[in-house]
């Protein structure tokens, strides 16, 4: 199963919770698994060198790096960033409504722009099946 990093906001992934297991689900029936890197580690204030190793690490191992900015984080800039680096696709994702990030969007392959979860999930399903034939 390929990874796919996705890349949240620490702070407001739990507004995004229901959105983040639909997509979890999808990605599993295309035989992907989303990685979520603030579900699956916890750094202390002082562990900062080593939570970026290791966010780039898990961006090396990953096919690709999905984006939520529906909330602009610098994290999550900084992940896009090195993920361009290193000729990682990216998918950015945003809620209609939300204030639109040049830097992300420029740095970004793919955008998805979604009015609720099943406008998202529709929209993920589309672009995950153009990828997968690639």
């Amino acid at each position: 199963m390929k990874k796919v990093y996705f890349a949240i906001s620490y702070s407001n992934r739990k507004l995004f919770d229901t959105e983040v297991q639909s997509l979890v689900k999808l990605f599993h029936t295309k035989n992907l698994e989303l990685f979520s890197f603030v579900d699956h580690y916890n750094f202390k204030a002082d562990e900062e060198k080593i939570m970026m190793e290791t966010a780039f690490q898990e961006i090396d191992e990953s096919a690709f790096l999905v984006a939520e900015l529906t909330t602009k984080s610098i994290g999550v800039g900084i992940e896009i960033g090195y993920a361009n680096a290193k000729g990682k696709p990216i998918i950015y994702l945003r809620k209609k409504d939300a204030e639109y990030s040049t830097t992300a969007a420029g740095s970004s392959n793919y955008i998805i722009e979604y009015d609720n979860e099943k406008d998202l999930i529709e929209k993920m399903k589309l672009l995950l099946n153009q990828l997968l034939k690639l």
